[in-house]
């Protein structure tokens, strides 16, 4: 019997291997498996069984490694995602399946007592020699977080010189089930007056406290309740509790505890709302489909564009109640860990506990729990799961008889995957996996994207618009805020913006205004940290990183530079590094220096900040955005995190710092994400019944992004933008594959790029693509890796060009020390 199993390498196929008679049985498709792979070993998934191959002359599978098996949907979901993004088919399964289950070579390395010699002067030894001196006993992973160039080929040269000793094992799984101590009482005393005379029998008081707890906590609804709440319940230490088990009146057992994030109480279901025209029309469409979804397997996708506010969510709702009833089940994509507590929340409210939440920012083993829930379609408790919510790696919950899925918020650029392989984009994931289920699609945004837009248009995707928002709880209807455009050349000639000042006097005085009318508001401002460039005033020098191809960012609180790309930090300069002059300036504005200047000229406004720089802790934007819904703040100042999907009904005021920020950058779609950005932000203000305001600042107000966002008028600015588009030959005219070459050589991945890109244009312009000239990426150097990009350009007409990618990757592979990466449908910086 032999196994196909693929590995989480970049390889095309998967590898055989021989099925010991002990693990017949338990080797089937999606099991996860521990292989040889040359001289060490690693996990793989199991992808086919061969029972009549003997699998004589192969290497044998070294273990079995649990139960959470891949289901046969998610097995062929990854199959197509291996082969449509340029990937190994272990690779995407990698990222359909949980972490923390892998067992993987660890090499320990020991430093001997031998001297360096000349070694130590070796550009290369040099560096890894000096920190195995500070810390003669680590890991290889540990070395390499701090010599980034320490390769098991650098340490064996090392090893050979006599300067380390290497010992080779595996790691341990990080995860496991947990269990903790249940108890209950035996039969014979579960009724109330045998308690009673079994505590008559009890000579100690802390053994009586123990069977009275348990009695209570019986009584209560909760038969068998764990040791330590029982003992914490009776103030009483095991001892007492272990003579009543050895009295033959209690009973022990292991269970399972469900490691389960703070999700707190099931809240309190809203009053059913009545649908707007708008509302009732896309929910009938929805249901209907629903309907037939479940009767004959047909797939259908739907593009649901309704303006900020519309009530999409209570759309959303009504198809899943639907998709409930009719025995299937859902999922619902959010766009940002940030947004995951404040979706849960009204869906719980639904649905109760019969929903999971899985995101990264969960921890191992609350991932794998909630994985084997979804997996096993209930958890320990019994209560059913059948609806899974959370951002991009939700895609792959493991949910049998899928009728719904949602990508909520579908234009955000968030749902692709950049790094590592695969590199996929969850919207386009989730449409084939309906597609493959017979199950439902819901794409929902107040500002689609443009290929959702013209498939929709070509009728690809049925449109459902909710043009009007939801109305008022008191009477009347909710409108759209007004856009006060602010041009800052124009103030700056007028003298109406203070020197050094980013905020406007109309900004100000508004945020005045509705801080004492005791109302909230929300303040954009898409950059990070204090000042995005420290700058020299006598010459102009700039401090970059020395490892990445970026200014560094000046941080007020910690009075420092910091690398937003690799995390580096370093002391503000006194005098300038090229000239010596002391006339150091620092040019721009972030969101600490926004919060600053709130807090100096908005007297005693509250303000809270939320960027990447401020949760320290778990969960620290949901309580950020608590607090801010309790009303502990007036002002909630963030990046672009705060535009999308916040609903505060005392938001009255929107206002946007620079609405040039990113309008710039060398991307096609850098006009498209600024409207988005524009109009989601604006649409978080007036959605209850305190009416609302917009105020933007910009350089360019006649430009189009910011002319249409002013007027909420998403079909005008989309008609114009695709006009753009298809005579520039991009998406979604166009489809974009970009192919990206990776070196801390420069020379080296240079001319590999140049050999890479005659062999590309030879093997793809028969197909109508442009292979374009190789480019240094939008930030050249990231982590002292130089990245050269090549971008290609193919006809929607064209046949499938990812066979042809191979066949030149194959072909053309990189020299040591370079890598290709393969971007197929990239979506830019």
């Amino acid at each position: 019997m032999t196994a196909r199993v693929a590995l989480p390498l970049p390889l095309d196929a998967p590898f055989s291997y021989a099925v010991p008679d002990a693990f017949e049985g338990d080797v089937v498709p999606g099991v996860r498996v521990v292989v040889p792979l040359g001289n060490r070993v690693v996990t793989g998934v199991v992808v086919e069984v061969d029972g009549d191959d003997d699998g004589e002359g192969l290497k044998a599978i070294r273990d079995v490694l649990d139960d959470a098996a891949a289901p046969a949907d998610l097995l062929a979901l990854t199959k197509w995602i291996a082969d449509y993004y340029v990937c190994g088919w272990g690779e995407a399964l990698r990222a359909a399946l949980p972490s923390g289950l892998d067992v993987e070579t660890v090499h320990r390395l020991r430093r001997t007592e031998a001297g360096p010699g000349d070694l130590s002067a070796d550009a290369a030894l040099g560096p890894a020699i000096r920190h195995l001196d500070a810390h003669p006993d680590i890991t290889l992973d540990g070395l390499r977080q701090r010599v980034p160039h320490a390769t098991l080929a650098l340490v064996r040269r090392l090893e050979r010189a006599g300067l380390v000793e290497i010992d080779t094992g595996t790691s341990t799984a990080s995860v496991a089930v947990r269990t903790e101590t249940a108890v209950r009482l035996a039969g014979a005393f579960r009724d109330a007056d045998a308690r009673a005379r079994l505590r008559e029998t009890l000579r100690g008081a802390r053994q009586r406290a123990v069977l009275d707890a348990i009695g209570e906590m019986l009584d209560a609804g909760d038969d068998e309740p764990s040791q330590a709440a029982v003992l914490a319940r009776a103030g009483a230490s095991t001892g007492s509790l272990r003579a009543l088990v050895d009295a033959g009146a209690i009973e022990r057992g292991e269970r399972e505890v469900q490691r389960r994030p703070d999700v707190g109480a099931v809240p309190e279901a809203p009053p059913p709302m009545a649908f707007t025209a708008g509302q009732a029309a896309a929910a009938g469409v929805l249901a209907d489909a629903v309907d037939a979804s479940a009767r004959t397997g047909a797939f259908a996708s739907f593009l649901l564009w309704g303006v900020t506010g519309s009530g999409k969510t209570e759309v959303y709702i009504d198809a899943l109640r639907r998709t409930l009833d009719a025995g299937r089940t859902g999922l619902v994509l959010v766009p940002e860990i940030a947004l995951t507590p404040q979706t849960v929340r009204r869906f719980r409210a639904h649905f109760g506990d019969q929903i999971a939440v899985l995101h990264s920012r969960m921890s191992l083993g609350e991932r794998y729990d909630a994985w084997r829930a979804i997996r096993a379609g209930a958890w320990p408790s019994g209560v059913p799961v059948r609806v899974v919510i959370g951002p991009r790696s939700a895609i792959f919950a493991p949910l049998s008889n899928l009728g719904l899925v949602v990508v909520d918020e579908e234009h955000e650029a968030s749902y692709k995957q950049i790094d590592p392989a695969p590199r996929y984009h969850a919207r386009d994931v989730a449409l084939v996996r309906a597609r493959a289920a017979g199950a439902v699609c819901v794409l929902g945004s107040a500002t689609p994207s443009l290929e959702s837009w013209h498939n929709a248009l070509a009728g690809k995707h049925r449109l459902l618009e909710m043009p009007e928002r939801v109305p008022l709880a008191g009477g009347g209807q909710a409108q759209l805020p007004p856009v006060t455009v602010v041009d800052l050349v124009r103030e700056q000639k007028r003298h109406r913006l203070s020197d050094g000042a980013v905020l406007s006097e109309a900004l100000v005085e508004a945020l005045k205004l509705r801080v004492a009318a005791g109302e909230q508001a929300v303040v954009l401002q898409n950059r990070r940290g204090y000042a995005p460039v420290v700058e020299c005033g006598a010459c102009g020098h700039v401090p970059f990183c020395r490892d990445c191809d970026v200014p560094m960012t000046y941080h007020r609180p910690r009075h420092h530079l910091r690398c937003h790309y690799c995390g580096r930090t370093q002391r503000v300069p006194t005098a300038c590094a090229s000239c010596g002059s002391v006339d150091v300036t620092l040019v721009g504005a972030g969101t600490q220096r926004v919060e600053e200047e709130i807090t100096a000229r908005v007297p005693g406004a509250r303000v809270v900040r939320m960027d990447q720089d401020t949760p320290a802790a778990k969960n620290g934007h949901h309580r950020i955005l608590e607090r801010f819904g309790k009303g502990e703040a007036d002002i909630l100042l963030g990046t672009q995190m705060v535009a999308k999907g916040l609903d505060f009904p005392r938001v009255t005021l929107v206002g946007v710092v620079n609405a040039d920020a990113g309008r710039h950058r060398p991307d096609f779609r850098a006009d498209e994400r600024a409207f988005q950005l524009l109009t989601q932000v604006a649409g978080r203000a007036g959605r209850a019944e305190r009416a609302g305001e917009v105020i933007v600042q910009t350089r360019q107000p006649d430009a189009p992004a910011i002319v249409h966002a002013a007027r909420h008028d998403v079909a005008a600015w989309a008609e114009a933008e695709l006009l753009d588009r298809e005579a520039a030959g991009w998406p979604p005219f166009w489809r974009v594959v970009v192919a990206e070459v990776r070196g801390r050589d420069e020379a080296v991945a240079q001319r590999y790029a140049r050999r890479l890109h005659t062999a590309l244009d030879a093997a793809l312009s028969p197909v109508g693509a442009v292979v374009h000239e190789p480019q240094p990426a939008l930030v050249a150097r990231v982590k002292q890796i130089y990245r050269i990009t090549l971008t290609i350009r193919i006809p929607r007409a064209a046949p499938p060009i990812q066979p042809l990618l191979r066949r030149v990757r194959d072909a053309e592979p990189p020299p040591s020390g370079t890598r290709l990466v393969i971007d197929v449908d990239a979506v830019g910086g």
